[in-house]
This record gives structure tokens, sequence and C-alpha cells, in this order.
């Protein structure tokens, strides 16, 4: 018998730490908010001609504080959190969607096809 009280006590305990720590977490600072915050300082300084360093260091800064984990959200998780937030509303960030490759590492100057490798691959593009 003494053992069954030690069980419902075990589990009442348990129970009570998961419901404490349910109220401790705030809700209003989850990961889709910070993304959309980052996105939406990432898009709206792109968009006013700043280039992407400046951009992205200003938009990963705020993601970096205002995510609430344990740990340090990632400068790859932080550029996932910003094309998410632009793919899930689009209207909330016109034209914004030109500038999320190069938060992947991609750049208009960096990956752009020199115009005579184009000339010499034409003839044989569809050659197996």
């Amino acid at each position: 018998m003494t053992w069954t009280k030690h069980k419902i006590n075990l589990y009442l305990g348990i129970l009570s730490l998961g419901i404490a720590f349910i109220g401790i977490c705030p809700k209003s600072t989850h990961a889709g908010d910070s993304g959309g915050k980052g996105a939406q300082i990432y898009c709206y300084m792109r968009m006013n001609g700043n280039e992407h360093e400046v951009s992205w260091d200003a938009s990963y800064a705020v993601i970096k504080r205002q995510t609430n984990s344990l740990f340090k959200t990632s400068p790859k998780h932080a550029a996932v959190m910003i094309a998410e937030a632009v793919v899930h509303e689009p209207s909330n960030y016109p034209e914004c969607g030109r500038y999320l490759g190069d938060l992947f590492g991609g750049s208009r100057n960096n990956n752009a096809i020199p115009e005579k490798a184009i000339k010499q691959n034409s003839k044989d593009r569809y050659s197996y």
C-alpha cells in the first residue's frame, strides 16, 4: 500500500512540474514570431537599398535575442525561419522573395554565368 502511495506522489509531482514548466514558458515569443520579425527587418532593409550583410546582421540579431530557447539559434536556422515567414505570408513581404537566395549563399554577382560560357555551351545544350 505504501508503494502505491509513493507512485501516486511521484506521478503527481511530475505532473505538477510539467504544469509549472508550461506556465513559465511565455507563449508570445515562439520561433514563428521571431522569424517574422527577422523577416520584416531583413526585407525592409533590402528593399530600401541595404546590402545583404547589413540586413542579415540586423535580422539575425533580433532572431537570436527574441527566440525563447535554451540553445542559440544557428545562422542556418535563422535563415530558414526568415524564408518560412516570407513564404507563409508573401503578401506581408512584397517582392522580398528575390532576396531569399542571398540568405543561403546565393548572389546575383557571385552566381552569374559569364556570357561567353553560355555561348560555348548553347550548341551542346541537349546532347548527352
